[in-house]
């Protein structure tokens, strides 16, 4: 995956966390960082995709949505 693909990933889910309604907020905010960190040190995505998963089970329905499950 090319870095920008991999930016614009990043940015859709970051979107998508801060609008979840099914995310609280303490959860929006611990994704949130997580996120940014993964894109300051651009990391694989599909690492992201698992450690996000362990914030929230709703993640396994945030990926589907935006087309970005395996």
């Amino acid at each position: 995956m090319s870095a920008h693909k991999h930016r614009e990933h990043l940015e859709k889910i970051k979107d998508a966390v801060t609008k979840a309604k099914e995310l609280s907020d303490n959860e929006k905010s611990d994704s949130v960082k997580r996120i940014e960190e993964w894109y300051e040190e651009d990391k694989a995505f599909g690492l992201l995709k698992e450690e996000l998963l362990e914030v929230s089970e709703y993640f396994e329905t945030l990926f589907a949505e935006l087309g970005l499950s395996k």
